[in-house]
């Protein structure tokens, strides 16, 4: 099954319409300069609310390791996304206590052996880039390259994706899951909860479509 994760989660109503129509993981984001910023006691509040199957992550940028782990035991997430510049010992020394999303920003120079740097990640999320921005630009990402890379590796595709071209994404690339933030936005930090339940069914629809194509031809009975 292809995960989803709808990140930016800011109050209760966006997490609720997330989880109602089929995420699987919600997304918090503890960047201080990013507009989805959530305030650590509103996650906290919003994750005791969650169902116990919901992946809560917190996107964090170059934070260091006891900081994160310190908000681990306050919220109760159970991944942490690294959208930073994280090096691969970083990355090892959070990986030790909780699941590592390494995201990447990825740009015409980006090489795909990167990633075997990063040994102890979990999954790696490939984002559009744009000059200093960490993310949540609504730039499209190179679909091409991330395919490329879900062959060997659990890729999350993120960057510009929304209700009109994920269909298209999914097929392309057969990422492990997808991730979406300004795509389904009324402004940043709030949810077009429509929109939003529209993305997920049209995830789900493509997913349907690549089962099916993978499925062996029935054989025509023979005529006796």
């Amino acid at each position: 099954m292809i995960r989803i994760k709808i990140c930016g989660i800011t109050n209760l109503a966006d997490a609720k319409a997330a989880t109602d129509a089929g995420a699987n993981a919600l997304g918090f984001n503890f960047y201080e300069k990013s507009l989805r910023r959530v305030v650590t006691a509103d996650a906290a509040q919003i994750r005791a609310k969650l169902p116990k199957e919901i992946e809560a992550v917190g996107v964090f940028v170059n934070a260091k390791p006891a900081d994160i782990n310190s908000l681990r035991a306050f919220v109760r997430f159970d991944a942490a996304q690294l959208h930073g510049d994280e090096t691969p010992e970083i990355v090892s020394r959070v990986a030790s206590s909780l699941p590592v999303i390494k995201a990447f920003r990825v740009d015409a120079n980006f090489a795909l052996t990167t990633l075997n740097r990063y040994a102890a990640a979990f999954a790696f999320l490939l984002d559009g880039a744009r000059a200093g921005q960490y993310g949540g630009t609504g730039q499209t990402t190179d679909w091409d390259l991330a395919r490329c890379a879900a062959t060997s590796h659990r890729i999350i595709l993120s960057g510009g994706l929304k209700v009109e071209n994920v269909a298209e994404a999914i097929r392309i690339v057969h990422p492990y899951g997808v991730d979406v933030a300004s795509g389904l936005e009324t402004k940043p930090g709030k949810k077009d909860h429509a929109r939003l339940k529209e993305f997920i069914d049209e995830v789900r629809r493509a997913e349907q479509q690549l089962e099916q194509q993978r499925e062996p031809p029935k054989e025509n009975p023979t005529q006796p």
